[in-house]
C-alpha cells in the first residue's frame, strides 16, 4: 500500500462526485478532527447530502455548522450549497469510475498486468486534469515565463522529472539550473533572486532536502512552485504557486510510474505554453539545440 494512503471509508465512493473524491484523497490526513468527522459523514450518506440542511448535516456528523462550510471550501467548493449541487448531479450520471484504483494480483496474467498500469496512468492523468486550478497554472506559467533563472528540485525519482523538466526548458532558449546534489541545490537555491522561479517536485510534499532547498531559494527572494500530490504538505504549505497531481492507487509500483507521468505532463505542457508565449525566439532555440545534437546520434 502506498505510505501517503488516506485511511477512511470508501463503501460508498462510487456516490461521490469524482473531483470531491480526489480532493478528500489529497486532504484527509491533514484535516483537524472536526472537520475529519464531517468529511467521514459525507462519506457515509452521500447519497441523501443534496437534500439535507447544513444544519442537519452538522448535528448528524457531530460538529458545528462553520466546520461544514471550512470543509466545502478545502473540497474546493464556494460553500455548503455548492457541494450538495455537486452531490446531486454524481447522483444522476455515470462518474469516472473508482476502477483507476484497482490493485494488481500476482495471479495477473502479464497483459493483464500491462493493461491495468495503462489504464491507472491514463485515470491519473485525467484526474490530475480535472482537479487542476486554473488561476494556479496560469500564475505558475507567467512566474517561469517573466523568471530571469529556474531552478528544478527533486529527490530520488522525482530528481529523474526534475532534470526533464532542466533539459527541456533549457532546449528551447531558458536558463535553467538543476542538480540532484543536496549541497549543491542549496548553493543554486542561494544564488537565486527576486524575480526567478524555484520549482520543486515532491509527490508527498514532504522530502527534507527539497524543503530545505525551497527555503533557501524563499530567502534569496524566488518564486517557489511546487507540483505535488498534497495540497496540506510541508512543501506545498511554504510555496507560492501549488499545482496538483492526483495519483491514488492501492497498487505501490502502478503509483511510482503514475505520479512520474502527471508531474512530466504538467511541465510538458507548462513549457509548451511558454513557447507559445515567447514564440519565434523560443523555436528557433529549439531548432538549433535540436541540430548541435544531432552529432551524438548515429
Amino acid at each position: 500500500m502506498c505510505a501517503m494512503e488516506s485511511s477512511f471509508n470508501t463503501d460508498n465512493v462510487d456516490h461521490l462526485p469524482h473531483s470531491c473524491l480526489l480532493r478528500i484523497h489529497a486532504c484527509y490526513d491533514a484535516l483537524k478532527t472536526a472537520e475529519r468527522k464531517a468529511v467521514d459523514h459525507l462519506l457515509k450518506i452521500p447519497h441523501k447530502v443534496s437534500n439535507i440542511s447544513i444544519i442537519e448535516f452538522a448535528a448528524d456528523a457531530g460538529c458545528s455548522e462553520a466546520t461544514v462550510v471550512r470543509l466545502s471550501k478545502r473540497l474546493g467548493y464556494a460553500g455548503f450549497p455548492e457541494l450538495k449541487v455537486d452531490f446531486a448531479r454524481a447522483g444522476n450520471n455515470d462518474d469516472v469510475s473508482i476502477e483507476h484504483y484497482q490493485g494488481i494480483s500476482r495471479s495477473d496474467a502479464p497483459m493483464l498486468v500491462y493493461e491495468k498500469v495503462v489504464h491507472s496512468t491514463i485515470g491519473a492523468l485525467e484526474d490530475t486534469y480535472r482537479i487542476t486550478n486554473e488561476n494556479a497554472y496560469l500564475s505558475a506559467l507567467d512566474a517561469i515565463v517573466e523568471a530571469d533563472t529556474l531552478m528544478f528540485c527533486g529527490l530520488g525519482d522525482a530528481s529523474v522529472v526534475a532534470a526533464e523538466a532542466h533539459q527541456r526548458f533549457m532546449r528551447i532558449g531558458k536558463r535553467s539550473v538543476f542538480s540532484n546534489d543536496p549541497d549543491q541545490q542549496l548553493m543554486y537555491a542561494a544564488q537565486l533572486s527576486r524575480g526567478d522561479a524555484f520549482i520543486a517536485i515532491s509527490h508527498t510534499g514532504r522530502s527534507r532536502t527539497v524543503l530545505d532547498a525551497l527555503r533557501v531559494a524563499h530567502e534569496s527572494g524566488a518564486r517557489v512552485i511546487t507540483i505535488t500530490n498534497y495540497p496540506y504538505s510541508p512543501i506545498a504549505k511554504r510555496s507560492d504557486v501549488i499545482l496538483l497531481t492526483a495519483v491514488f492507487t492501492s497498487y505501490l509500483t502502478v503509483e511510482v510510474m503514475s505520479k512520474r507521468v502527471t508531474e512530466l505532463c504538467i511541465l510538458e505542457s507548462l513549457s509548451i505554453n511558454y513557447m507559445n508565449r515567447i514564440g519565434k525566439a523560443a523555436l528557433d532555440t529549439l531548432r538549433e539545440s535540436n541540430a548541435v545534437v544531432e552529432v551524438n546520434k548515429v
